[in-house]
């Protein structure tokens, strides 16, 4: 895996994130939109929850900080690995997951400020994941056990899966 390739795609989605959030109308960023599902909001609020949580875990493997484990990555992590992205299946969020971080709405501006701290969390793990083991691996509940490179990879699929639900959301609100 080329880590610098998955640190730029990273970077450009952060950046695609943001020049989305300028293009949301304000009234908009909270609405759920016609039809139901995540406001823009709370889209928002998952993939940097998702993020600084993945990084954090990243940063545990990349230390060693992991109970060791002989187990890997399930059939779906083995897919987003082999090919980059999430499976095209629409999953909801697991329990486990809602719970320990639930999609809120948050504002404009707090979107803003966490895309910030979620680059510069990217920006402090790369250089440990350069030299992480690969025999140090943490747990995702969908995509098994996963070593810091492998959380990289994943940190980009997760983004680039929820700027296609962005996407969705922006068709919604569309008029006819």
């Amino acid at each position: 895996m080329n880590l610098a390739k998955e640190r730029k795609a990273i970077d450009a989605a952060l950046d695609e994130y943001r020049a989305r959030l300028d293009a949301i109308p304000d009234e908009l960023f909270t609405e759920t939109p016609p039809g139901g599902g995540w406001s823009y909001a709370e889209v928002y609020s998952h993939i940097i929850k998702g993020t600084l949580g993945s990084t954090i875990v990243a940063e545990r493997c990349a230390q060693g900080n992991t109970p060791p484990t002989t187990k890997g990555p399930t059939l779906l992590g083995r897919y987003m690995l082999l090919t980059g992205s999430l499976p095209p299946l629409k999953l909801k969020v697991t329990a486990e997951v809602a719970a320990k971080m639930p999609a809120e709405e948050i504002s404009k501006e707090e979107a803003k400020n966490s895309l910030v701290k979620c680059r510069k969390r990217v920006e402090t793990i790369m250089p440990l994941i350069k030299d992480a083991p690969p025999h140090s691996r943490s747990g995702n509940p969908r995509m098994g056990m996963l070593n810091a490179a492998q959380w990289l990879r994943f940190m980009r699929a997760h983004l680039y899966h929820h700027l296609k639900q962005l996407s969705r959301i922006e068709k919604k609100f569309r008029p006819m």
